[in-house]
């Protein structure tokens, strides 16, 4: 197997020469190394750095260096991926921060070039203008990048209507390792013989891949299940005469183990104006899923299936369920069939149309047809939330992936859903089950015990047994976040030995080096090696002034409650999380926060507990205006994890001037309302302001306010007392700002009282 370890690599000189060549940013800092480690996943892995390339040739000159040292690279979006594979000792290239741009649409082709850092949703809505859409929309639509759908071959709901992101990829520009850029895509035959004839690195390339095809051409076409949600592997498939020798989309999937993408060509499809959902209620999860067939025969643009358990996860967590509940007809488990039209009664005529084709079948369904905009977006949004509302739960023990994703054939769902439940009974573990059944995607978080060495070898026996019974029901072991490293090392039980070896030489032809996202997919780390928990997890558990109730009263647990979907990284709506979406810093979202937390506790490579200076800064522009505690669907505390670092923080520290000039701010502007005019005269005089503001940290485009010249409170004392008041008494609380600054705020609302029938008290 192929490993590098960060030893072998000259860091200190790497990162120096990285520096004198890119034009974006470079990171070797210990906390942007931890902060980096991990990922979605249940896998961590401290990179040797980070770059944050401005453009495609930052891109070439980082691969450039890294190839001189010898240095292994991984591309990474949203950070939010489930397998492990962004995760790697590795220098790590971020594209969400500058090269996240819609380069350009074209309405006629319908189709659009995007960068690799460009969020799925930015495309989408801008799309949406003339009722174009990216097909594919995974839960994480409004963060992920195309970078990290292209390299996970991502599908979400409406894959059902446009296929997969492979389907939907017709030309890429890639990097290779060894420094080759160019634009690949379809390959007629005779475009194929041309640039083989023509020689050079790209001939060399595409000579070795058609011998591979040629070679491998039977066993692809025997052993490749033909299901719509086939995404573990390579799709070699795509290299095939009868699909057009495409070599762009034969590297969709290839989770960064090929090359580094740095523009890619996406189509466009018709997205409906106009929304119905079909509600289908039955008794429970398997029977939905018998019953996926015939919807899928009326061409739903989308089809999901759920069960009630997310409904108890989510009232368990505290959180109301009644108005989700109320959209919802009778039953256990559900199926949500969205249909479109041209109009509103187009999309609602579709959706009746399966409701009454349901009515004559024996045992039919209870049955309930959406049509307003609202409604739909509310229980869109529920679903969205179906990872994170099933992660976290009070009571109850942890749920992770592992087993998160697979797909069979939509005809055999109902079975393979069967024997699902039956395999979770027979080892004692629980999870809910839901996800995109009309082409018979199964999502689940399942309590795995990844702490200990007996948990984790049930786990890895599950997931084994498991793969097998997959493969018996005509599936792949991924049908949406690819195999990373959950998944890498069973695929020989899904394709054999041999294809296996295919992909191996897939990905040598294109990285003849092997540094390309090494350990992933193919040659890979064991599935239960590099674990962020295992059975040398000790965290430090340091006492803390709050007692976090809802952690099992542990800080450890707390900075551990951070799943990694990255709700905090979306820009588009929303308070989580501000100070991300002003810096597009990760190190400024909740996530980042809480990871560097985790690292702070884990001591390796953070080795300054609660003085460490990386913490200390992410945590400076928390606004801690608890965004994260009501938006997030863990409930991540951020406020209350700055609050806890801080106050030991500053045990071993001075605190800024502007702490004390603030938050002692009563005393002094009691103080100040002994002489306001002598204190008004140099917080106001030039020469004297800016040498107060320097000294209070203000910054100097600010004005300092102005002390009133009479106090509330003295105003206040002053006037005739009111013994009486029709209405009653009013107890009136001036704080520090109404009292000492503005005054007549205060003085306004005693005589707006007062004329209102109250005596007024303070």
């Amino acid at each position: 197997m192929i490993r590098l370890l960060e030893a072998d690599v000259d860091a200190t000189a790497l990162e120096r020469e990285l520096r004198g060549s890119v034009r974006g940013e470079v990171r070797f800092d210990t906390g942007t190394r931890a902060m980096y480690a991990t990922d979605a996943s249940n896998y961590r892995q401290v990179p040797i750095g980070l770059v944050l390339p401005k453009d495609a040739t930052d891109v070439e000159r980082t691969l450039e260096v890294c190839r001189k040292f010898g240095a292994p690279v991984v591309s990474r979006g949203g950070g939010t991926s489930l397998a492990g594979e962004t995760a790697n000792t590795a220098v790590v290239i971020d594209f969400s921060k500058y090269m996240n741009a819609i380069v350009e649409i074209d309405w006629e082709g319908k189709k659009a070039r995007v960068q690799p850092g460009c969020v799925n949703d930015d495309l989408r809505t801008a799309a949406e203008q003339r009722h174009l859409t990216f097909g594919p929309d995974p839960a994480t639509h409004n963060r992920n990048t195309f970078g990290g759908m292209i390299g996970n071959n991502s599908c979400g709901m409406h894959a059902q209507m446009a296929g997969k992101t492979e389907e939907n990829v017709e030309e890429l520009e890639i990097v290779t390792y060894d420094g080759l850029r160019m634009r690949v895509g379809p390959t007629s035959d005779s475009e194929l013989e041309k640039i083989i004839a023509a020689g050079g690195p790209k001939g060399e390339i595409y000579a070795k891949l058609k011998a591979l095809r040629d070679k491998y051409a039977d066993l692809i076409r025997e052993r490749f299940p033909k299901i719509p949600r086939r995404v573990s592997g390579f799709p070699l498939n795509e290299l095939l005469p009868e699909n057009g020798f495409n070599v762009a989309r034969a590297l969709v999937g290839t989770e960064g183990t090929c090359v580094t993408v740095v523009e890619a060509t996406v189509r466009l499809v018709h997205s409906p104006p106009h929304r119905a959902l079909l509600m289908l209620g039955f008794d429970d999860i398997a029977t939905a899923g018998d019953n996926v067939p015939f919807c899928d025969e009326h061409e739903p643009i989308a089809l999901e299936g759920m069960a009630d358990s997310m409904f108890h996860y989510m009232e368990a967590k505290g959180e109301s369920t009644a108005s989700n509940r109320g959209l919802f007809p009778a039953g256990n488990a559900w199926l949500v069939c969205e249909f479109g039209g041209e109009t509103k009664d187009e999309a609602s005529d579709r959706a009746r149309g399966l409701m009454e084709a349901f009515k004559p079948r024996e045992n039919p369904p209870s049955m309930k047809v959406i049509d307003d905009h609202a409604q739909q977006k509310q229980l869109w949004a529920f679903r969205d939330e179906a990872l994170g509302s099933t992660s976290k739960i009070p009571n109850e023990p942890d749920y992770y992936p592992g087993w998160e994703d697979s797909a069979v054939d939509p005809k055999r769902l109902g079975d393979y859903l069967r024997k699902f439940q039956a395999m979770l009974n027979e080892y004692g573990y629980r999870g809910a089950l839901y996800g995109h059944f009309g082409q018979a995607c199964v999502h689940i978080s399942i309590d795995f015990d990844l702490f200990t060495t007996e948990g984790i070898a049930k786990y890895r026996k599950f997931v084994t047994e498991m793969a097998h019974i997959c493969v018996e029901h005509g599936g792949s072991l991924s049908g949406e976040h690819g195999d990373g490293q959950a998944r890498g090392e069973l695929l020989p039980i899904m394709y054999g030995d041999a294809l296996v070896q295919a992909f191996w030489e897939f990905k040598s032809i294109w990285d003849p080096q092997h540094k390309m996202n090494p350990g992933k997919v193919v040659h890979p780390y064991k599935l239960d090696e590099n674990l962020r928990w295992g059975p040398n997890y000790e965290p430090w558990e340091p006492k803390t002034h709050f007692h976090f109730a809802d952690d099992k009263g542990s800080f450890a647990f707390a900075a551990n409650r951070c799943v990694g979907t990255g709700k905090c990284r979306k820009h588009d709506s929303g308070t989580m999380c501000p100070s991300y979406m002003a810096t597009k810093e990760e190190a400024y979202s909740t996530r980042g926060r809480a990871r560097l937390l985790f690292e702070m506790l884990e001591g390796n490579p953070m080795r300054d507990g609660w003085q460490d200076e990386a913490v200390k800064d992410a945590l400076d522009l928390c606004l801690s205006c608890k965004g994260c505690k009501g938006e997030c669907p863990v409930n991540v505390d951020m406020a209350t994890y700055k609050a806890e670092f801080l106050s030991h923080y500053y045990e071993k520290k001075h605190r800024p001037v502007a702490a004390y000039a603030f938050g002692l701010m009563y005393w002094w502007a009691r103080l100040a309302s002994l002489a306001p005019n002598v204190v008004n005269a140099i917080t106001q005089t030039p020469g004297l302001r800016e040498v107060a503001k320097a000294i209070a940290s203000v910054a100097p485009q600010r004005t300092i306010p102005v002390f009133a010249v009479q106090t509330f409170r003295a105003w206040f004392n002053a006037r005739p007392a009111k013994t009486e008041g029709a209405r009653g008494t009013v107890i009136l609380w001036p704080d520090t700002w109404n009292n000492h600054f503005h005054p007549t705020t205060a003085q306004a609302a005693v005589e707006v009282l007062e004329d209102a029938g109250f005596r007024v008290t303070i």
